[in-house]
C-alpha cells in the first residue's frame, strides 16, 4: 500500500513538474504595452520659417531644407535601426496646431498606435482626428489636459528615410 501511495505522490509531482516546467519554458508573458517610445518631432510657429531654417543652419549646422531638418539616430532597442525626428518651424498663421492655441506641437513616436488610441478613448483623453496612414507611418493627433495638441506617429523608418532620399533631404546626425 505504502508503495502504491509513494508511486501515486511521484506521478503528481512529476506531473506538477512537468507543468511548471512547460509553463516557464513556452508561455510568454503578456508585457505592458508600450505608449511612447521617443520624439518624433518638435513643431513650432515663428515669423518667418526660411529665415528661421537658415539661421539654424548656419548657427547650429543643422541640415536644412523646405520642411526643417531630420535627425538621425539608432535606435536603443535595437542599435541596428535607425530612428528619425524631424525638427519644422512653421508659419505663424499656420491652423496646423489648431484646435490648440499653442505655438508648439511635439510629435511622439509610438509602438502600436491602433491599440493605444484605443486605449486612449477608454481613459478620456481627447481623439481630434482619425488615423492617418501613409507609407512612411500612421499618425493621429490627440490633447493634452491643457489643451496642447499632441502628434502620435507609428513610423516606418524604412519608408521614411526613402522619402528623405527621393526630396534629396539631408539628415542632421
Amino acid at each position: 500500500m505504502k508503495k502504491k501511495l509513494l508511486l501515486g505522490l511521484l506521478l503528481v509531482a512529476t506531473f506538477c513538474s512537468g507543468m511548471a516546467f512547460n509553463k516557464f519554458m513556452f508561455q510568454k508573458e503578456t508585457p505592458e504595452m508600450k505608449r511612447v517610445t521617443g520624439i518624433g518631432g518638435i513643431f513650432f510657429k515663428c515669423k518667418d520659417p526660411k529665415k528661421v531654417r537658415e539661421w539654424y543652419s548656419k548657427h547650429l549646422g543643422l541640415s536644412t531644407n523646405d520642411y526643417g531638418t531630420v535627425f538621425e539616430w539608432y535606435q536603443g532597442a535595437d542599435s541596428t535601426k535607425k530612428g528619425f525626428t524631424q525638427w519644422s518651424p512653421f508659419n505663424e498663421k499656420t491652423n496646423y496646431f489648431e484646435p490648440s492655441d499653442k505655438d508648439f506641437m511635439i510629435n511622439y513616436r509610438v509602438e502600436n498606435l491602433n491599440k493605444l488610441v484605443t486605449v486612449l478613448k477608454t481613459e478620456g483623453v481627447t481623439i481630434v482626428d482619425s488615423i492617418a496612414r501613409y507609407d512612411y507611418g500612421k499618425f493621429v493627433h490627440i490633447l493634452d489636459l491643457e489643451g496642447n495638441k499632441i502628434e502620435l506617429w507609428e513610423p516606418n523608418d524604412v519608408e521614411f528615410e526613402k522619402l528623405g532620399k527621393q526630396i534629396g533631404a539631408q539628415t542632421t546626425k
